[in-house]
């Protein structure tokens, strides 16, 4: 091989090598690029949703301040005043009823969890028996509230009447605020009736065949706080 035939071997290895080099260099450099462009965008999401959550919890504490000032105010206009103290307890009354004060009473509380299956055991039925639904948490509601409760809270959500509890994935969708198990059910009436819920053949007997844990324990302080949405009625008009 002439000298000439070897330089040019030479040459072409050496400029393979380079580009080869050069397309790697490249290519990590897009890669630690796009890390580096995703991590910001994140940041600058986790920032944003900070943001907001400062000025929502801003905004609440000005509406609580705000209703406080109100509640005073209302107390001192009722002073002295037969009528229009009688008109403020029959207010006072109707935000026990529909969720919009804060309650204190005796009661039962029900915890829902979903069930514990054994590393290496397997499962032959349904899988979605083992998980607490939307549905469990609706009926063991809708059954308190049957055995006479006069208020419920779900992982300190207090059930309206406007209070939608919907599946989604993992969690449930109580309020608009997405809660996953377990779920603690307040109700707050008298023990002995609320109770009867867990009676043999009762809804929580039924969860427990699966595997579900569903206790249930009475109380005679539980606190329920109000509803910290807006009620509002779209189609359900006052008759004159």
């Amino acid at each position: 091989m002439t000298n000439k035939k070897k330089i040019s071997l030479v040459l072409g290895v050496m400029c393979f090598a380079l580009t080869t080099a050069i397309v790697i260099q490249v290519r990590t450099v897009k890669n630690t690029n796009s890390t580096v462009s995703q991590n910001y965008e994140e940041n600058n999401l986790r920032a944003e949703v900070l943001q907001y959550k400062e000025k929502y919890d801003n905004k609440y504490k000005e509406l609580e301040e705000a209703e406080e000032e109100l509640e005073k105010e209302r107390k001192s206009s009722v002073e002295n005043n037969e009528q229009l103290e009688k008109v403020e307890n029959q207010i006072q009354q109707g935000n026990k009823i529909i969720g919009l004060t804060e309650v204190k009473g005796p009661g039962v509380i029900v915890t829902l969890k979903d069930a514990q299956v054994t590393t290496g055991t397997t499962y032959i039925g349904d899988p979605n028996d083992l998980v607490v639904h939307d549905v469990d948490v609706l009926s063991v509601v809708n059954a308190l509230f049957n055995s006479g409760a006069e208020a419920v809270s779900v992982n300190e959500q207090r059930v309206v009447p406007t209070t939608s509890i919907i599946c989604g994935g993992n969690i449930v969708d109580i309020n608009g605020e997405r809660i996953g198990a377990p779920f603690v059910i307040k109700a707050i009436g008298l023990p002995e009736y609320l109770s009867n819920i867990a009676m043999e053949g009762g809804y929580l007997d039924r969860l427990k065949g699966y595997g579900i844990v569903a206790k249930l324990e009475q109380s005679n302080s539980i606190t329920i706080p109000k509803y910290s949405g807006v009620i509002s009625y779209q189609y359900a008009k006052s008759v004159e």
